[in-house]
């Protein structure tokens, strides 16, 4: 059968990424967010940006660009480019060791010098689809079992309008709460009756204290009015340069309290940096006083 002419083009697409659309989608998602993307993400650009234009049915990713860098694509798809760039996967309990010295070392001091006069805040920056916010929530939940009087308030941040609804519906695949202890699973999680698709959603609990919103790390100053006690910037700062991850970390602290605590992801190094942060242990760190 022969198919529609006006698909015909459509149908035939042959999804190849030229260097010139590389450089300039590379030089963009650069200058205007500060990731990087070096000629070996090539394919992988190639791969996420194809869904988009079958959806659009366009016929190549020249068409794309073109529009894309146009008055109407800026406004039209840039929310989508966004989304396509920046999905990642993520887990609760990722990287424990950083939720252990919350509970063993941070809370406990921080109810010893403040008496619990006023809320614990804490920043986490790159939130993606909210599993790091919500196992903070868990942590603060479980001393806050403990310590009635405890109060906080968790700020998650991202750029990907996707991952922020993500995190707001706080519905996953059971498979990501892998790490959760079962005590902790029973008290926080509500499991869906499909086994087939087993999945699980936070409880109204861990949600209550939280607040989801966009913002991006290059802004020259982030629309954030909070000091925080814990900022956690965790497998963020890879994908941008030493000089970007410098100047991000250093706008990052200006909201964080003088002794606070910095963590970043056990494949980051703030080494060499000029940053007012003083090493406490691996990937955690306390701003100077």
């Amino acid at each position: 059968m022969e198919k529609n002419s006006e698909n015909k083009g459509f149908d035939c697409f042959k999804a190849e990424l030229s260097e010139k659309d590389f450089q300039a989608f590379s030089r963009y998602i650069f200058s205007e967010y500060g990731i990087k993307m070096p000629p070996v993400k090539r394919v992988m650009l190639q791969g996420r940006l194809l869904k988009r234009i079958r959806e659009l049915k366009m016929n190549s990713y020249s068409e794309y660009r073109e529009f894309f860098f146009s008055k109407e694509g800026q406004e039209q798809e840039l929310l989508n480019f966004l989304n396509v760039i920046t999905t990642n996967k993520t887990d609760f309990f990722r990287e424990p060791v950083h939720f252990a010295f919350l509970k063993d070392q941070v809370l406990p001091a921080f109810a010893k010098e403040t008496g619990f006069d006023r809320p614990f805040k804490v920043w986490s920056a790159g939130s993606s689809s909210g599993e790091e916010a919500y196992t903070i929530s868990i942590g603060l939940n479980e001393f806050k079992r403990l310590n009635p009087r405890f109060r906080f308030e968790i700020l998650g941040t991202d750029i990907s309008s996707q991952m922020l609804r993500t995190a707001a519906r706080g519905v996953y695949k059971e498979a990501r709460a892998d790490m959760v202890p079962l005590e902790l699973k029973k008290r926080y999680f509500l499991r869906s009756k499909d086994r087939e698709n087993p999945t699980i959603r936070v409880s109204p609990e861990l949600q209550q204290n939280i607040r989801l919103r966009y913002l991006n790390l290059m802004d020259a100053v982030y629309d954030v009015s909070e000091t925080f006690d814990v900022i956690f910037c965790r497998n963020v700062l890879i994908y941008f340069d030493r000089p970007t991850q410098e100047k991000v970390i250093n706008r990052l602290c200006r909201h964080l309290g003088t002794g606070g605590y910095f963590f970043i992801g056990h494949s980051e190094s703030l080494s060499g940096m000029d940053v007012p942060l003083q090493h406490v242990k691996p990937t955690i760190f306390q701003k100077r006083t």
